[in-house]
């Protein structure tokens, strides 16, 4: 049996990723796929534990390296007992943030460093790693996000402006150096617009 294609879905806070996540499993169960909808923090019982830890409490609870360090941890526990396993008995496998996540919070905004917060996902991760990563992008995600909320987001969402604008920068800067697996998405417009330009990103993927 062939592996199954892994795809992830980034962006910052308000972007849709949630929204795009189902609407784009239902395009690709529409094309005769077997698809596996997931997130992180969480999408495992041990990595679920952890997101509760990692999103409820006082902005101080955690410093930048405990932070990357938990959401590795729960990575660790999501790939095992349910990404990778999906992936090799053929499944596709769309997850709502991944590693890059990490990268762009922790690593770039957080001030640990891309590289650095890299590395300590090597373990956690091993050889799964997506086939595409999506970053959704708009202008005004934050704000949409804590309109969402009531201005009551959890501990990483409701961090300052500038904390938010260095995690859409590092975003970029991720797409930039790898821009064979990462992809800037426009998620502007209808709900149907953003999942016909997901579609067409990972069309090579397509069987």
């Amino acid at each position: 049996m062939s592996r199954g294609r892994f795809i992830t879905l980034e962006g910052g806070e308000g972007v849709g990723k949630s929204t795009q996540a189902k609407a784009l499993a239902q395009a690709l169960r529409s094309r005769g796929l077997d698809v596996l909808v997931t997130r992180e923090p969480g999408g495992s019982d041990g990595a679920e534990r952890i997101r509760e830890l990692l999103l409820a409490g006082a902005e101080e609870r955690w410093g930048a390296p405990a932070e990357a360090l938990l959401f590795a941890a729960a990575r660790a526990d999501h790939v095992e007992k349910v990404i990778r396993p999906a992936l090799e008995s053929g499944r596709w496998v769309l997850c709502d943030r991944f590693v890059d996540s990490s990268l762009a919070y922790q690593g770039g905004a957080g001030g640990l460093g891309i590289e650095h917060v890299r590395s300590i996902n090597v373990l956690a991760i091993g050889d799964v790693f997506p086939d595409q990563t999506l970053v959704l992008t708009a202008d005004q995600g934050v704000e949409r996000a804590r309109a969402r909320d009531s201005g009551a987001g959890d501990r990483i969402g409701g961090r300052s402006d500038d904390y938010h604008r260095k995690v859409e920068a590092a975003f970029r800067i991720i797409a930039a150096e790898e821009p064979e697996r990462v992809q800037l998405i426009d998620a502007s417009g209808s709900a149907e617009e953003v999942t016909k330009r997901l579609l067409d990103a990972i069309a090579d993927l397509l069987p």
